[in-house]
């Protein structure tokens, strides 16, 4: 039997549109969605609260789906469930799995029995395995130099994942502890990692891999790392030390002199990993995307650089940006890309809900109380020293290219694909977050939590795409993108999608979901006169022919109580 995604691709199979002229969204779908978890749900293993708010899950081949998730807090049970979960879809009415929260304690390196405070970021999954990675923020889990005034506490942040069913410790920031020297950064003796940047990667069932940051010689650095875990030796994960794949105190961007001056968290497949390094982050002039096999001491291979044709359109059209977030299955890599000299500009305002010293931070850092200025660096400042008038009329503004698009290269064949760019039914691929951590606030340990990576907090754009190999040399993407005229810098009346690309060679790209439907048409238990309100997509959420995403729907005029909100997966071919 073919599947509703077959079916509807071979009724408009005669079509023969341009990469450039896409059907505009539909109101319906093709897809037939399943819910993993929503509002309903009760978390477990105490089951005395339900479900409030979800990040965008990661899934693997199988079905496997692991998420970040929350409750509301409150009387009479106390502050807010932060945790990361899992539930099997390929099997029918699998349970919901807790894999940590705030009551679960640091595994071992741990003589303190701290616990878990918080997982900023997205949890991820091995393709093949039911292997997760997370970040995790807590107090410090080690005391050493007992019975002296000189006692010292450590370990505040770490990576945690499961390859042998117990939660260990994959990385903590323990380097310097004289028990756990294999912990520090592998290139620098006794100097432990401060931050683990964004999201880890984990592959082959035991091996981590990840962005790290650290200090050495009163220089900032950073660098992509790997570390293989086992259960041999003591403590659980055994002593096996970190692998550098690139830093910037070393590496030389291939081709060129230059060090990187940047790196961006990894994504791992099989033996490989790619990942993006750039010259200067913020304005690259070399660089581009790598990879490499992890092993010792691996060779780079630039995929696509800085400077490189952009395919699918004439003339000396060049890349001058690539994002970060890049998606990859051992085969196929998926990225954003810029070129050309056009930008628009977009107005970017403060949350009005999240993390409260970054709301905080945001707003102070605008200094403008109901004003449209922006003005200067706002320093350290703490949230008692915010303004209570600041509100939704602050904005800063940021210049987006205005010829940006996304793309799928074969790392087989050599040969990068244009997916899908700026045109005229979808208009914008970049979505802005003001994330990071405040500088008045501890190391992402307030309870309100939230996506503190270790960096300043600033504003951070991202684009969202995820992909999979298929038959052959073909792959489906999925991707969020967004539809509707830019007036004044803001969008007006914006239509947010998930949208799917079979490529290479077919340009017909399909409606997965968007904010112009039913809320009915991805949740059953939504109201019936719900309209969805935001999706969701990352990287790993698109894994053989599993597609999952998080969403939320709200009813016109309601409270948030009233609307619904969840993380879905459906299947496409």
């Amino acid at each position: 039997m073919k599947s509703r995604y077959l079916q509807y691709l071979y009724a408009l199979g005669a079509a023969t549109i341009a990469i450039t002229a896409l059907a505009a969204p539909k109101p319906e779908t093709p897809f037939e969605w399943m819910t993993v978890v929503n509002n309903n749900d009760l978390i477990p293993p105490l089951e005395q609260r339900t479900f409030n708010s979800y990040n965008q899950p990661s899934v693997n081949a199988n079905g496997l789906v692991v998420m970040r998730a929350r409750s509301r807090g409150g009387p009479p049970l106390g502050p807010a469930t932060h945790g990361i979960y899992t539930r099997d879809m390929s099997v029918a009415d699998s349970e919901i799995v807790r894999i940590l929260d705030r009551t679960t304690a640091v595994p071992g390196p741990n003589n303190l029995d701290s616990k878990f405070v918080e997982t900023p970021s997205f949890p991820r999954i091995d393709m093949h395995s039911a292997t997760i990675a997370t970040r995790g923020n807590h107090q410090p889990v080690w005391r050493y130099g007992l019975g002296a005034e000189d006692e010292t506490r450590a370990g505040t942040t770490g990576i945690y994942t499961n390859p042998f069913g117990d939660l260990i410790t994959g990385a903590a920031k323990l380097g310097h502890v004289p028990d756990f020297s294999f912990l520090e950064v592998p290139e620098f003796g006794n100097i432990p990692f401060e931050v683990f940047p964004g999201a880890p990667s984990v592959t082959n069932g035991n091996t981590i891999v990840f962005k790290g940051n650290y200090t050495a010689g009163g220089i900032a650095s950073t660098g992509v790392y790997y570390r293989d875990l086992d259960l041999t030796s003591e403590p659980a994960g055994g002593k096996s030390p970190f692998v550098m794949i690139a830093n910037s105190a070393h590496t030389l961007i291939p081709g060129t002199e230059v060090k990187f001056g940047s790196t961006a968290p990894p994504n791992a497949a099989g033996d490989s990993v790619v990942f993006a390094g750039f010259d200067n982050e913020e304005a690259p002039t070399l660089g581009g995307i790598y990879l490499a096999p992890l092993q010792y001491l691996p060779s780079l291979q630039a995929l696509v650089s800085i400077g490189d044709r952009v395919p699918g359109q004439s003339g000396e059209n060049r890349f001058n940006a690539i994002g970060e977030g890049i998606a990859f299955d051992g085969r196929f890599v998926g990225f954003w890309g810029a070129w050309g000299n056009q930008t628009r500009t977009v107005k970017l305002y403060c949350k009005e809900e999240g993390n409260k010293d970054r709301i905080a931070y945001c707003n102070q850092a605008l200094h403008c109380a109901a004003t449209d200025e922006t003005l200067g660096d706002p320093g350290s400042i703490c949230d008692d020293q915010v303004d209570p008038k600041v509100g939704k009329s602050c904005y800063t503004t940021r210049e987006v290219p205005a010829k940006q698009g996304l793309f799928v290269h074969d790392t087989e064949t050599g040969k990068t694909h244009l997916v899908a760019k700026r045109g005229q039914q979808l208009d914008n691929f970049l979505y802005w977050n003001y994330s990071g951590r405040v500088p008045c606030a501890s190391h992402g340990h307030s309870a309100e939590g939230g996506e503190d990576d270790g960096e300043s907090v600033r504003w951070r754009s991202s684009a969202f795409m995820a992909v999979s190999s298929g038959v052959g040399a073909t792959f489906n993407t999925a991707f969020k993108a967004r539809s509707g005229g830019l007036r004044n810098g803001v969008y007006a009346n914006p239509v947010d999608g998930i949208y799917i690309r079979k490529g290479p060679g077919v340009p017909l790209v399909i409606t997965a979901v968007d904010t112009t439907m039913n809320g009915q048409v991805l949740d059953p238990e939504a109201p019936p006169d719900s309209t969805i309100a935001e999706v969701g997509l990352e990287r790993e959420g698109l894994r053989g022919r599993w597609l999952a995403i998080n969403a939320s729907m709200e009813v016109e005029g309601g409270e948030e109580e009233d609307g619904m909100a969840g993380v879905y997966i459906t299947q496409v071919d």
